[in-house]
């Protein structure tokens, strides 16, 4: 053979930017076998060595193992076929390096006590699959029976959370307060009761007896109230909240006193329970859809106020 055509280790190394060392264990690993030997013993290669050694440096850049390599290079399996497996695998590891910069970030900007970044993290780590089968296994616990109601299951089953594989820091948070939210027991119990009634679509409890031109007007001003910044719990919010307890105390024929404004919360916390709420609230930041300023509940507002002891 032409010595011309043979290249040494050292000449590979500089074609190839490999170091000798590493040139020399594919070689004894029989990846890249020598082609020949000088009469002195050292180790000679052809063109094709030389290729097979710039492929391989391609393919361990692009994260392949040896093994696999090797078959590639013994046209075991094509590069084609390798190179579609490893380009999924690689999509896996970007969506985790996403949702672990997104775990970061709100860390970061919420300063995070490390048992919440240690839960975030832990739960961003399900794949697409498991998490599926965490909201699938809620459905199933919570509407589960056989007097279940269908359109209370349809109704939470057509808004299933799904993380997206780049998730903003409101998401990953958002999420991870859906996961424990969903494995509460009592909260299970609570959605099952309220689920039936939102399918239904129609008022009951307090909202049906108090007639819905009552209920327009108390939403309407709920509504102002929110979107003025009052605070539920401040001297702002006792207007409204005396207002409101004079104009049902008269259509329940009762008097508007302490009595009747803790009945008036039972009935609407009952109504709207504020963990369904939130819920809800958690699965439109999830799936990353647009909050409509008029969807917003208004009840955990009134809620809340008519916890406020100054009200009379």
């Amino acid at each position: 053979m032409d010595v011309t055509t043979l290249y040494s280790i050292g000449e590979l190394s500089r074609r190839t930017g490999l170091s000798v060392r590493t040139i020399r264990f594919y070689s004894d690993s029989g990846v890249v076998a020598p082609t020949t030997r000088s009469p002195a013993g050292y180790r000679l290669y052809d063109l094709d060595a030389l290729r097979r050694l710039e492929l391989l440096r391609t393919l361990r850049e692009l994260g392949m193992d040896l093994p696999t390599i090797r078959r590639v290079l013994d046209r075991e399996l094509s590069v084609a076929e390798v190179a579609a497996t490893h380009a999924d695998a690689v999509d896996v590891q970007i969506r985790m390096l996403l949702l672990r910069r997104s775990v970061l970030r709100v860390a970061a900007s919420r300063g995070s006590t490390p048992e919440e970044i240690k839960l975030m993290h832990r739960l961003t780590q399900l794949s697409g699959e498991e998490r599926r089968r965490l909201i699938d296994d809620f459905v199933n616990g919570t509407f589960g029976t056989v007097d279940a109601n269908p359109a209370a299951v349809a109704m939470v089953r057509a808004a299933t959370p799904d993380l997206p594989d780049d998730p903003t820091g409101e998401q990953v948070a958002a999420w991870a307060e859906l996961a424990e939210l969903v494995g509460d027991e009592e909260f299970r119990v609570r959605m099952r009761r309220t689920a039936v009634r939102q399918a239904a679509g129609r008022p009951v409890g307090i909202e049906c007896d108090a007639g819905e031109e009552l209920m327009e007007f108390t939403r309407q001003k709920v509504a102002e109230a929110r979107k003025s910044g009052i605070d539920p719990l401040s001297d702002r919010a006792v207007t409204v909240i005396d207002d409101l307890m004079h104009r049902f105390a008269e259509v329940f024929a009762r008097t508007p006193d302490t009595e009747f404004r803790d009945w008036m919360e039972r009935q609407f916390e009952e109504v709207h329970d504020p963990r369904v709420d939130r819920y809800w609230r958690l699965v439109w930041i999830v799936n990353g859809w647009q909050v409509v300023p008029d969807l917003i509940p208004v009840y955990p507002w009134l809620i809340q106020a008519l916890r406020n002891d100054r009200a009379t």
